[in-house]
């Protein structure tokens, strides 16, 4: 007999007291809606920017997205529309109230607390095409390897562009399932929600919840949002080794494919470390061995 609740809390981003509501719902069930955070104007210019990077995208040869699914990613760098939709605070301030971490530790006899909050894991926008098939159910969190006692450590925010609903691919959720800790319990379909939205609501949602892109059955909608994607401050290098030993000279060191994979520049599994879907050791390097991992 399953206690998982059938609908998703829904609260109007201008509500009182919307960002403990929102914590509230997400220890609870890990996942709330919330409506009216973008106004139509701000969607239709996101839809803009994201068509030419939609329109470009290739086939996912991993099968982790389903091929009538098209992705763009690197938000930041492509669309400011977007990175208001990142920067929003009232999704800020939820992602540092659930995220931020504060560690106490000495320097010989002088007590510190050092703080990290949440940064940027991954931005995507999705299109899911008419006659699109069903994602995997599955949790965000797997790429940091993450274990019940370190959960949350991620938050994910998916704005529709769109209006999103069952029939044309909406995101399906499963309710409570932030709280399995059984590793060996298999996501079921039949437990899962769609997350039905109007253009500029979201869905906010903690990493260890199993959710999916759904099917979309329909002729002719075509499914937008956009996935911002946070992640506890700690999990990076101390010292950038990106910034330090840019691509440019790593490639005139000659750096061999084990160097390169040190420095961090191979695919963490499943997924983490990722350029545009790719292992960036064949996407920046022109690296393809055995250790290559094909996304």
């Amino acid at each position: 007999m399953t206690t998982t609740p059938v609908t998703i809390t829904r609260i109007a981003a201008t509500s009182e007291n919307a960002e403990d509501k929102i914590l509230e719902s997400l220890r609870r069930d890990g996942v709330a809606i919330v409506t009216g955070m973008f106004s139509k104007d701000h969607t239709d210019q996101v839809i803009k920017d994201l068509a030419p990077h939609f329109n470009s995208d290739v086939i996912d040869e991993s099968g982790f997205f389903p091929s009538t699914t098209q992705r763009a990613t690197g938000l930041f760098a492509i669309s400011r529309a977007c990175i208001d939709i990142a920067m929003h605070p009232l999704f800020l301030s939820v992602a540092n109230r659930l995220l931020t971490s504060t560690y106490t530790l000495y320097y010989g006899p002088e007590k510190h607390i050092a703080t990290s909050k949440p940064i940027i894991s991954s931005t995507v926008g999705f299109r899911v095409n008419p006659g699109g098939k069903q994602q995997a159910l599955h949790r965000d969190c797997t790429d940091l390897h993450s274990r019940p006692c370190d959960w949350p450590v991620m938050i994910g925010c998916v704005t529709a562009l769109t209006r999103t609903h069952k029939n044309n691919g909406a995101t399906i959720v499963i309710p409570g399932s932030h709280l399995w800790e059984d590793e060996d319990r298999i996501p079921l379909v039949e437990e899962a929600v769609p997350a039905e939205l109007e253009p500029g609501d979201a869905t906010i949602f903690v990493g260890n919840l199993y959710h999916a892109g759904g099917t979309n059955i329909t002729q002719d909608e075509w499914r937008e949002t956009v996935g911002i994607f946070m992640a506890k401050g700690f999990y990076r290098q101390a010292e950038n080794q990106y910034l330090m030993v840019p691509p440019e000279r790593c490639k005139e060191l000659q750096l061999t494919p084990a160097e390169l994979r040190v420095l961090g520049y191979g695919i963490s599994g499943p997924a983490c470390g990722f350029v545009k879907y790719k292992d960036p050791m064949e996407s920046i390097f022109g690296i393809i061995d055995e250790e290559t991992v094909r996304l």
